[in-house]
């Protein structure tokens, strides 16, 4: 009781803070980060004389081991962090190096072309300047020319030139039986003939040339013969493959490849036509069904570019193109047949199954190297986020209806909801009591995060959490709408548009709408939000990825909760707020607690029956009552219960110390504070210190009830009285108010020298305080 002493012992004055892991990577796609910080974090690496062993000696030389720990985790972030970097930096500008290497390949094709074009122009032309210069020899001396002519009957032709007049026959030969491995030796042997035979002058010009000519001439009809093949339906695996080899072969390695991802796009048309969706299939087996063609087909068109074409960048950046639009026209057609409905019904579980599913066969492919998971998530995240704001929608109004006609009593789950993954395993007595409508909302709840954590990796948690809690306010909304007297609020109306919700007339049925916030939110959505967790999901088998995760995710979920419980606040105020208006003010608006109230004491004649003030005794009556129901609404939450009775003190104390009209009649007003008056506003403030301490006074609301009654005592000295000679003894106003305390617990009387002067709220004796008045 120290405190008080000193308070009025000062009546004469006032008190003074993917990776490039793949081969191949269809699309980026990660957060940008400041490249600045990174570079300057970086920079002491890439400098010419950096030394690793003189860094580490260094930073460790003086360092303890959980400060070379918190080191260790510092590089590892910068390694992730450059790794990052040099891949976005690669695949900055992939699309363009992908168009240019194609545009290069198709060039070369063409050049390809023109060459074999000019070589039989140049034959051609060859040829018919050997005609006629043989024809201008004829005209010259004919006897000359009769004894050539007679000479060259007269030789027998080599064997090469046999084998050169043969050539075209054989060709056309091999080619009529599609004998295909033939006729390339066919042609790579007249090819190393006709470079011989320049060297060493083995044929002539012109059967040179014309030799060529009909090596450029077969080529290409090989060349078109294998092409058309390769358009047949009926030509795949082992004949496709070999065909595309040919092609590539003859030089012609562009054509061949497109011909090859030509021949796998004609056969995926052809199976995707057998899939038709019904307004009566399922979303989830329409996905499979089409996912199974559409990445089989692509697993296999990537397997055949490898066998025939290796990775050659240009063949390689055509693929990736090629199948980058094979999974943007299946994403296109999953939304349409799949994806769409469930976003409009918001079933955000069926739509979380079409994604897995695709995701699923996708990843098939990046075991091989090929990542379009990308690709599919930036195609599929509108409709799964029209679906997730459908479902949030869904809870809000579902809550809201249920509202309406809720009874405000806490029970435990009714036998059909299921209220947790794990509520099989609990007993009943570990599982929440809470009204209907939260009950309901909290089974959404559940379900929610359930059907959201397969989405991970889509990056929708942050936008599951922040919808949420913006579903939570709004339940918050109708919480408070539910509190007699609150609906006359318009600040109280914003948002709540047309919902109507039944009202909690009764300190139970308005208890239970604190035990309903309370218990969703410091329980039962941070449970619920765990499901996003890494460490919740299966298939994550790498124990260090999750504790990472896990680290990345609990600052979030912390700040998430956090906002939980300012929610919870806004009900708790507007609880309290409203409980103190019952307290102060009359029906008619007049009110209970008034200057006036004391300084009317002094006109009197007669002696008082002394007694705290009835809104103080009322005050205690109501926060005795609300502390019995929370014993039984608040179990293992006591600590909520108390801080919530200290609120409700601490709303009417506060209204009484900030109440500007209050002071000015004590301290300014036509009649001053009396003796009688004084002594009646010590005792009721004594009252409220001794009912309240260690249950419903905090240390605030404490130091305040001490600077009132300082307040006062200062008014009542500016009449030139000393409070000492005015007011009674401690012991009289510790009598007294036990007294009354006693009779409104219905608790035995707590004996003068029983009193618990130990304790962080305890009362603060009327002797000290004249004795420090008197010095």
């Amino acid at each position: 009781m120290a405190s008080v002493k000193s308070s009025r012992s000062r009546h004469s004055g006032p008190s003074g803070l993917v990776s490039g892991a793949g081969v191949y990577q269809a699309n980026g796609g990660a957060g940008q980060e400041n490249g600045v910080q990174l570079a300057d974090k970086l920079k002491i690496f890439k400098t010419e004389n950096f030394d690793p062993d003189a860094y580490v000696q260094s930073k460790c030389q003086t360092m303890n081991e959980k400060e070379i720990r918190h080191l260790c985790s510092y590089l590892q972030d910068l390694k992730k962090a450059s790794a990052e970097e040099m891949r976005r930096s690669v695949y900055a500008n992939y699309a363009a190096f992908i168009r240019t290497s194609k545009e290069i390949s198709d060039l070369e094709g063409e050049l390809l072309s023109i060459r074999n074009l000019l070589s039989t122009q140049t034959a051609l032309i060859h040829g018919l300047a050997e005609g006629v210069h043989i024809d201008s020899l004829t005209a010259g001396s004919e006897g000359s020319a009769e004894d050539d002519i007679s000479k060259v009957e007269d030789q027998e032709p080599s064997d090469i030139q046999k084998w050169a007049l043969e050539f075209p026959d054989v060709l056309d030969v091999l080619l009529a039986e599609r004998r295909v491995d033939e006729a390339l030796d066919a042609l790579d042997e007249a090819e190393r003939v006709a470079t011989e035979a320049k060297k060493g002058q083995t044929l002539s010009k012109a059967e040179i040339l014309s030799l060529v000519a009909a090596i450029s001439v077969h080529r290409q009809q090989l060349a078109n013969q294998l092409a058309e093949a390769a358009c047949q339906s009926s030509t795949r695996g082992v004949e496709l493959r070999a065909a595309a080899s040919a092609l590539k072969r003859l030089g012609d390695g562009p054509r061949a490849h497109s011909l090859l991802l030509n021949a796998h796009n004609q056969r995926l048309q052809h199976n995707m036509q057998i899939i038709h969706p019904t307004s009566t299939s399922y979303g989830g087996a329409y996905t499979a069904a089409l996912s199974q063609q559409v990445f089989s087909v692509i697993a296999q068109a990537l397997s055949d570019s490898l066998d025939v074409f290796g990775d050659e960048s240009s063949y390689t950046s055509e693929l990736v193109i090629w199948s980058t639009k094979q999974a943007e026209v299946f994403a296109q057609l999953v939304k349409r047949h799949a994806l769409a409905s469930c976003a409009a019904a918001g079933g955000l579980r069926a739509a979380a199954e079409c994604v897995q599913i695709a995701i699923g066969h996708c990843a098939l492919l990046e075991a091989r190297g090929l990542s379009l998971s990308s690709v599919l998530l930036k195609l599929f995240r509108p409709s799964v986020e029209q679906a997730l704001d459908a479902n949030l929608k869904r809870i809000e109004e579902s809550t809201a209806a249920l509202a309406a006609a809720d009874d405000w009593i806490l029970t435990y789950p009714p036998s059909g909801i299921r209220t947790s993954a794990r509520a099989s395993t609990t007993n009943l007595g570990l599982q929440p009591k809470l009204s209907n409508s939260a009950h309901r909302f909290n089974t959404m709840v559940q379900d929610f995060f359930e059907d959201v954590g397969p989405l991970l990796s889509m990056q929708l948690g942050g936008s599951a959490m922040d919808g949420l809690l913006k579903v939570f306010n709004s339940y918050i909304n109708l919480l408070i709408n539910a509190l007699p007297g609150s609906i006359e609020d318009e600040a109280n109306l914003e948002g709540l548009g047309n919902k109507i919700v039944r009202m909690a007339e009764t300190e139970t049925q308005q208890l239970a709408l604190l035990a309903n916030a309370s218990l969703l939110a410091e329980e039962l959505l941070p449970r619920a939000a765990m499901k996003l967790s890494p460490m919740y999901q299966a298939g994550m088998d790498d124990s260090r990825k999750r504790v990472s995760e896990r680290q990345n995710r609990v600052p979030e979920q912390r700040e998430w909760k956090k906002k939980l419980q300012r929610s919870v606040d806004r009900l708790k105020d507007s609880f309290c707020r409203q409980h103190a208006l019952d307290l102060i003010f009359t029906e008619d608006g007049d009110t209970h607690l008034s200057a006036e109230m004391y300084i009317s004491m002094d006109n009197s004649v007669e002696e008082p029956e002394w007694a705290p003030s009835l809104i103080f005794q009322e005050l205690y009556a109501k926060l005795n009552r609300m502390a019995s129901l929370a014993a039984d609404m608040f179990v293992g939450r006591e600590r909520f219960a108390t801080l919530l009775l200290m609120r409700l003190t601490e709303t009417v104390i506060l209204w009484l110390s900030e109440d500007q009209s209050f002071w000015e009649d004590i301290e300014e007003g036509p009649k001053s504070l009396g003796p009688l008056g004084l002594q009646q506003f010590y005792l009721d403030m004594q009252f409220v210190i001794l009912s309240g301490q260690g249950r419903f006074l905090s240390r605030h609301v404490h130091q305040v009830i001490v600077d009132i009654i300082e307040r006062a005592m200062t008014a009542f000295s500016a009449t030139g009285m000393n409070p000492d000679s005015v007011l009674p003894t401690d012991d009289w106003f510790i009598d007294v108010a036990q007294e009354y305390i006693s009779r409104i617990s219905g608790k035995a009387r707590i004996a003068n020298g029983d009193r618990e002067l130990n304790s962080p709220t305890a009362s603060v004796s009327a002797s000290s305080v004249r004795s420090h008045g008197s010095s």
